[in-house]
């Protein structure tokens, strides 16, 4: 037994009152009074979500003896002072309703937990090792769950897991703890093995999934990245853990494991003949999550070396992190020969489309969106598009014309892929963050380039990106097209019927007009309006027309005259050349 080790349990409590009952037993408390918390984020989602609110209940002994806990702030407590060799134990039910890869999630159906949600942090040993207790359900009713989780069991400990099973596993560290998200139930198993590390896939959830075709796809994919940031791979074993529900999408980045949500839709069927625009999305978001076992969980910001929990961890490279990984994402696919080359250029035309239809491009820089991602690209509201420009998105493009332009000028003999090898070796490999400067000058430094000008306007100016030039010279025409209807210049969503406003566009027609996000759309000329038809009556307008518009601003019926606008070239398409240039055969790898 591991004495100096902190000592963790989880077990499902109510599958109907959703609870987890979490322990921590420390061996050598802080005589003074230990103090423990929970995180009050998750790395990789970059929201204050406060995890402490879900724990109903927490109280702490020694032996038998109650110990008192008093709280400090929003997530910590502090016990009563201890005498010397005396340990503790503290024990929290946590309330566990949040079906997201961000939480917790406990049902009569399965169980699913972040670390952050549910273990308590020492603090001032969170360097120790942890042993964790994973406990069943009580009930015959679960008797056939197993564990699905990238923690490693603990060899050499009385009660130590098998694989797939309960009881102790190990983590180096309270970092690694929260790193390995748990999955417990019912679940479908698949294995493969690349670059030889081991892989499993676990779907929870009804579905119908050809486990043969996504393990065969998903195996390509992974040795393709593997291979472009070189063998071996950082980790001993890798876990997809996936959710399949009705419809949802998200997917958050571990260590040597990534959580999805994902809708069953989106999951390959046996006797599939052509690859579902669902399912090529699904594969993205698995090629994007595996991307960042790399690029952010050990090539990380050095505003993340080590995560402050407690607080927003500020940076203006998000951009790099989430918006590089954006651009490879797509690409690994295609290089890899998971899709064909219209497939990507449809992928990459529904990018370049976002971001064009976006307002916040102008207003609002990629460094700024980066620094600001707490509580604006993670607090979105009816005037975000108006704002905020997505480090995503626009990340993946600025990363895309980086690449192209080192390519072009050095012609062919450097590219984003040397950089991202060099970041590895100097970052990734050995723990020491990245500078807010450091992506630029390593690329400069292997391209023997002066980059300031493009940095300095790429991801500190607002202007437009030379994309249709640098696109050309490798072989790819990028046109502009109009939607065939004058514009209105709104969002507009279904809400029980009701045709709402969720965005009014910045000088817009209805934003001149007086519309508002928010109101409720009733009638054009004096027609009834509803999610099915306003396409039609605007296909009958033509740009200049005032149309008369109806709407419910809370309980009061307004009236507005607009004046349509021309719709803008704001939906990018892409057409290859028929014979590939040598650089587009480089890049592309086809």
């Amino acid at each position: 037994m591991n004495n100096a080790a902190i000592r963790y349990s989880i077990r499902p409590l109510s599958v109907h009152a959703h609870t987890f009952e979490g322990r921590c037993t420390v061996a050598s408390p802080d005589p003074t009074g230990q103090c423990f918390s929970l995180p009050a984020w998750i790395p990789g989602s970059y929201l204050i979500r406060d995890f402490a609110r879900h724990i109903v209940a927490i109280r702490a002994v020694s032996g038998s003896r109650p110990v008192s806990l008093t709280k400090l702030d929003k997530h910590t407590w502090q016990a009563a002072r201890l005498k010397h060799g005396e340990s503790i134990t503290v024990t929290c039910e946590v309330y566990a309703w949040d079906l997201s890869v961000r939480g917790a999630h406990l049902d009569e159906t399965h169980a699913f937990f972040n670390g952050t949600s549910v273990f308590l942090r020492v603090l001032g040993q969170e360097e120790l090792p942890c042993l964790i207790d994973i406990q069943p359900p009580a009930g015959e009713a679960f008797k056939d769950w197993r564990i699905a989780t990238a923690l490693e069991p603990a060899h050499g400990e009385q009660h130590c897991a098998k694989r797939h099973g309960y009881g102790l596993y190990r983590a180096a560290s309270y970092d690694e703890l929260i790193d390995h998200p748990v999955e417990m139930g019912r679940f479908a198993l698949a294995r493969f093995v690349a670059c030889g590390i081991p892989h499993e896939i676990a779907i929870t959830g009804q579905h119908d999934c050809d486990m043969q075709r996504l393990t065969a796809d998903l195996k390509r994919i992974c040795e393709w990245q593997i291979r472009f940031f070189g063998e071996p791979a950082p980790m001993p074993r890798y876990v997809f853990l996936i959710t399949a529900v009705g419809d949802a999408y998200g997917g958050l980045e571990h260590r040597a494991s990534t959580a999805l949500l994902c809708s069953r839709n989106d999951l390959p069927w046996r006797g599939m003949k052509k690859m579902s625009e669902g399912y090529r999305t699904f594969l993205g978001l698995c090629s994007h999550e595996y991307f960042h076992t790399w690029n952010v969980k050990r090539i990380r910001p050095a505003a993340f070396t080590p995560y402050d929990l407690d607080r927003e961890n500020y940076t203006t490279l998000l951009w790099a992190f989430e918006g590089i990984t954006s651009y490879y994402d797509d690409l690994a696919l295609l290089r890899c020969g998971a899709i064909e080359l219209q497939d990507w250029l449809e992928l990459l035309a529904k990018t370049i489309s976002n971001v064009q239809r976006g307002p916040g491009r102008r207003r609002q820089t990629l460094a700024e969106s980066s620094f600001d991602a707490w509580n604006k690209f993670y607090r979105p509201d009816e005037n975000t598009p108006n704002a905020v420009v997505s480090y995503y998105a626009k990340g993946a493009l600025v990363a895309l014309a980086l690449d192209l332009t080192l390519r072009n000028k050095t012609n062919g003999a450097i590219s984003l892929d040397d950089i991202m090898r060099a970041l590895w070796q100097r970052h990734g490999k050995t723990g020491i963050g990245v500078g807010e400067e450091d992506i630029r000058l390593i690329a400069e430094e292997c391209s023997g380039l002066n980059l300031k000008r493009f940095f300095s306007a790429a991801v500190h100016g607002t202007g437009e990106l030379p994309l249709k030039k640098l696109l050309a010279t490798f072989g790819l025409k990028l046109e502009w097209v109009a939607a065939e209807t004058p514009s209105f210049g709104v969002k507009t969503a279904d809400e029980g019927g009701q045709l709402k406003l969720t965005t009014v566009y910045d000088d817009s027609a209805a934003q001149r007009a007086g519309l508002s996000a928010g109101d409720v759309l009733l009638a054009i000329n004096d027609l009834r309006v509803a999610s099915t038809n306003i396409d039609k009556l605007l296909t009958r307008c033509q740009p200049g027309d005032t149309v008369k518009v109806h709407a419910f601003r809370r309980d009061e019926l307004k009236e507005f005259r607009v004046r349509l606008d021309r719709s803008q070239d704001d939906m990018a398409r892409l057409v290859a050349d028929a014979r590939p240039n040598n650089l587009r055969r480089r890049w592309l790898g086809i």
